[in-house]
């Protein structure tokens, strides 16, 4: 009977503590708490993401001003920095952006032909007027006979930059050559002017090694170089600025996606274009 009676005693104890956890599991308390708990679904305050690939300068500068304009959109702007001219291309292609802001439309359509991608313009937003910068030699009047110019090696940027030492007199150009204008096509070189092909990124770091360098606007920036201590820049109304505006690229097809109109319509904004011509002071010039 004592056996059977502490058996009893030791099942009502069981009993007692699984009602008391069962009651403690149903609190209101626990309760409230679990349903003020943060949920992944809720993360990000109901915005919808936008991933772009940008250069880090000027481009991802104007995009982190454009993202908060854009929240008020609903959008919620991510933005993946590359610093070469080909990656953000094949990004885009491989759809791990939205869109990226990088390049101009003549790069774009060599790109394009050369890699087989079906990327195209959802809006051109700027340009970065290119400028000749000193390195061994401190003046344009002073370049002797057989002074070394490093110019970007990809095709449209140095066309761009054969037009820009054309209209400064430097060299001449066959008639027709313009925007797809190579070496090939110098008529006149009086001052017998050794060209060095350098990538893009690197002209800047070349500046010690040559005696001019025609330099693209974002990687002057980067180098810390100023568009007024350039030695000759594009004129506002060249074939190169007219040209060469810088873009929102996007896959073919989802250029008319209200989250990439939002963007371009945000990029074009009155606010954004007044950020641009108080940031860079030249250096970037926001078009119409």
């Amino acid at each position: 009977m004592k056996k059977r009676k502490s058996i009893s005693v030791i099942l009502a104890a069981v009993l007692s503590l699984s009602t008391l956890a069962g009651c403690a599991s149903s609190s209101p308390a626990a309760s409230a708490a679990a349903s003020n708990a943060p949920s992944a679904a809720s993360s990000g305050a109901g915005l919808k993401k936008i991933v772009v690939g940008a250069s880090p300068t000027p481009h991802a500068e104007i995009l982190k001003e454009a993202a908060k304009l854009l929240k008020a959109k609903g959008y919620d702007l991510e933005i993946k920095e590359f610093s070469d001219y080909v990656l953000p291309n094949t990004a885009l292609n491989d759809k791990q952006l939205d869109a990226n802001y990088f390049q101009h439309q003549p790069y774009l359509t060599d790109f394009n032909k050369e890699k087989g991608t079906d990327i195209v313009s959802a809006g051109a937003i700027h340009y970065e007027p290119f400028g000749i910068y000193a390195g061994k030699t401190k003046s344009l009047a002073d370049l002797k006979d057989g002074s070394t110019v490093a110019v970007p090696n990809d095709t449209t940027n140095e066309a761009r930059a054969l037009l820009l030492l054309q209209a400064q007199g430097l060299i001449k150009l066959k008639d027709g050559a313009g925007i797809t204008a190579t070496q090939k096509d110098i008529a006149e070189n009086k001052k017998n002017l050794k060209f060095r092909e350098i990538e893009a990124a690197q002209l800047v770091r070349s500046l010690q090694d040559v005696d001019i360098a025609i330099i693209n606007g974002n990687y002057a920036l980067q180098g810390g170089l100023k568009v007024e201590n350039a030695l000759a820049v594009e004129a506002s109304d060249s074939l190169a600025a007219t040209t060469y505006a810088n873009i929102v690229a996007v896959r073919k097809g989802d250029e008319n996606r209200a989250d990439i109109k939002a963007l371009v319509e945000v990029l074009k904004s009155s606010e954004m274009k007044t950020f641009i011509k108080d940031h860079f002071k030249g250096a970037v010039v926001p078009v119409n």
